[in-house]
């Protein structure tokens, strides 16, 4: 959980500043994210300052701990975000999939990544990986 000093409420506004600082995440990377996870869309104001709600923030801890602890690539972090459809984490998936309809596309019943079938799947697979990947380390070390 981020931990900010800041004396501010917890359901306050941050800036990109703030939440780098909070989850020693360069605001580079805070910016280049939200071009990668459509979920991750703080509020933008006058000069293009950003601000960051608490789920924003909460997007970040998520994304951060999926990429940096777990090892997921950007587009594997994506597709775990986006596997669970009705979470906090996917604020504009109904805004997607109804100007999806409207323009034709269809739906994702097709084994794409919001397939209800793939998160079993990745979840099956999630302790080879980790068992997997510790032996490399270990090889690594060795």
């Amino acid at each position: 959980m981020a931990d900010f000093d800041d004396g501010k409420d917890d359901g306050a506004l941050r800036t990109i500043g703030e939440v780098s600082e909070a989850l020693d995440i360069k605001p580079h990377v805070l910016r280049y994210w939200e071009q990668q996870f459509a979920p991750l869309n703080p509020l933008k104001r006058s000069g293009g300052r950003r601000y960051y709600r608490p789920s924003d923030v909460a997007i970040v801890e998520t994304i951060n701990r999926l990429v940096n602890e777990e090892g997921y690539t950007l587009k594997g972090a994506e597709a775990v975000l986006r596997s669970a459809p009705n979470s906090e984490h996917d604020r504009r998936s109904d805004d997607r999939r109804s100007t999806d309809r409207r323009a034709g596309g269809g739906d994702t019943a097709g084994g794409s990544v919001g397939d209800s079938t793939l998160k079993p799947k990745i979840d099956a697979a999630l302790p080879r990986l980790k068992a997997l990947r510790a032996k490399l380390e270990a090889a690594i070390e060795a």
